[in-house]
């Protein structure tokens, strides 16, 4: 009996060849948004404890309502920074843009810059953007008097995948290099050494584009709303107590509706969150050592193909189908929970699990047709069986009758086949047979023409569109191929094979039935025997 399983050689090929492509799809990212959506919602509650040194000084509606429209006198900012700083903060990020001198009154610029000096302790933000699609980005910078009084300057850039989320960042950015730390880096104090990925592009750019480097993806401590946030007008009148505000790392930044910016990031629930509370989570993340790492190009190539043949694999196993699938399909997803939750690693999966599935399904489609063809099929010789033969008459005797065209049918009888057993045991008697059906198949091997064995030592052949000088003329063939075959039986002796053959011909009509004609091959057949054997015998007679 014919077996499912391929071939050592075949089933190395396989396995290489469904590696390649599995890793080939995983470097051309053409599941990237679903391996996003499978991100979020391992990421999505996947919370820990904020760093409670981390504040929010927000510029809110409250804010606008007390202090009045924006923008508000550099002097405001000032006054704000001296209250932090009498209170005691740690470090405080002004998370708003000062690029052009205040035109009405130049004062303010150095009231604000004093009031950074005094502080010394004051990180302000540094912005690239670029006039329009062709120029050569910018840096936004604070005004130089502003800038020189501040302890670091630190790059807003956020990232922002292609489906509008914020899931990572670049921790150094700039022009011509990557010099410039993230806000939030900058925020959270010494970082050595800095996590993340080099960006694949950055040597490829001009030393006048921006340069990005340390890529990470961003593990949220929560939802908007997790980090601590006060009222900046309440800081400035003094209603904030000092020990609120002693030791922190502030943020000061803009949360007004219609005013900030908005971000929507894997925790937010259909809420937005707030670049000041980004810049937080920034800050957190690195501070409790959280940043996620995606896995390098090679690695991730390598754990696909990885997966995907451990699944054709198993696939040419004696696993049980049901058992393969159930592994094979949820093993990516569940090796990138692992290295995310366990390494802070993240692993992309879904081209994994997309191969692995049409993989399953392909090998499922070919095991359905394999046992159609097989039921159809003798397990010893490889020929159609007594149904398809069945069958197939049945078909080409309807359409011979439609035709008009004639309709040949031979049956064969291998002489003596008893004796084979009887003399050199069963094992040879199967190695007669299953040669006489390969010259057989050898012969009827026009599309529609059919070779089955019947019985034990019995073979028919159906021959469509064949008038008796045709099957005559394969009958000869036949014969003459046989007798000089023969077959080796013990040490080097050959046996001798022989075969009888009886050929009926006829264009069927109504009242030939398949039974007829088989009837009628079956008399030609006997005559045949009756004649000697080694020979045929044909109906009608041939004149």
């Amino acid at each position: 009996m014919r077996t499912l399983r391929l071939r050592w050689h075949q089933q190395l090929l396989l396995v290489a060849l469904m590696g390649a492509l599995a890793g080939w799809i995983s470097h051309t990212n053409v599941f990237w948004q679903q391996d996003e959506v499978a991100y979020d919602h391992l990421v999505s509650n996947w919370n820990y404890e904020a760093d409670p040194s981390l504040l929010i000084v927000a510029i809110d509606d409250h804010s606008l309502q007390q202090l009045g429209q924006w923008p508000w006198p550099r002097s405001t900012h000032a006054r704000l920074l001296d209250r932090l700083q009498q209170a005691g903060a740690e470090r405080i990020a002004l998370d708003l843009l000062f690029i052009e001198p205040d035109r009405k009154d130049r004062e303010q610029d150095t009231l604000l810059a004093d009031a950074i000096k005094r502080s010394g302790n004051v990180l302000l933000p540094v912005l690239a953007v670029a006039p329009s699609d062709e120029a050569v980005p910018e840096e936004l910078m604070p005004v130089p008097v502003i800038a020189s009084a501040a302890a670091l300057l630190a790059h807003t850039d956020i990232e922002i995948e292609g489906d509008g989320v914020a899931r990572g960042l670049y921790l150094k950015a700039g022009i011509g290099s990557a010099y410039w730390p993230a806000l939030g880096m900058a925020l959270a104090g010494h970082v050595d050494p800095v996590p993340g990925l080099p960006s694949p592009q950055d040597m490829a750019l001009s030393p006048y584009q921006w340069h990005r480097d340390h890529y990470v993806r961003l593990r949220y401590a929560g939802p908007p709303g997790t980090f601590p946030q006060v009222s900046y007008s309440d800081v400035l009148e003094g209603r904030i107590a000092p020990g609120l505000l002693h030791g922190r790392r502030v943020i000061v930044g803009m949360t007004a509706s219609g005013v900030a910016p908005r971000l929507l990031t894997p925790t937010s629930h259909e809420r937005w969150m707030s670049g000041s509370e980004y810049q937080a989570n920034v800050a957190s993340m690195l501070l409790a050592h959280h940043a996620i790492l995606p896995l390098m190009p090679p690695a991730q190539i390598f754990f696909v193909a990885l997966l995907v043949m451990l699944c054709a694999l198993a696939t040419n196993s004696s696993l049980p189908p049901w058992l393969v699938a159930v592994v094979a399909i949820p093993a990516p997803v569940l090796l990138s929970f692992i290295l995310l939750r366990a390494f802070n690693l993240w692993f992309a999966p879904v081209a994994a699990v997309a191969c692995s599935i049409a993989l399953l399904l392909a090998w499922g489609l070919w095991r359905i047709r394999y046992w159609r063809h097989q039921a159809n099929r003798d397990p010893l010789t490889g020929l159609a069986n007594r149904m398809r033969f069945e069958e197939t008459l049945q078909l080409e005797t309807d359409a011979a009758r439609r035709s008009g065209r004639p309709l040949s049918l031979l049956l064969v009888d291998v002489d003596y086949f008893k004796s084979y057993n009887d003399t050199y045991g069963h094992y040879v008697g199967d190695r007669v047979l299953r040669q006489v059906a390969d010259t057989i198949d050898d012969l009827a091997r026009r599309p529609r023409d059919l070779a089955a064995r019947f019985g034990g030592d019995e073979f028919a052949v159906i021959l469509p569109d064949t008038p008796q000088a045709g099957a005559v003329q394969l009958i000869e063939t036949l014969l003459a191929r046989t007798r000089q075959q023969g077959i080796t039986v013990d040490k080097g002796q050959l046996a001798q094979v022989s075969l009888t053959i009886g050929v009926y011909t006829v264009v069927p009509t109504a009242q030939n039935t398949p039974a007829h004609l088989f009837e009628a091959a079956d008399a030609a057949l006997y005559r045949a025997k009756e004649a000697g054997r080694d020979t045929y015998s044909a109906d009608p007679p041939i004149a």
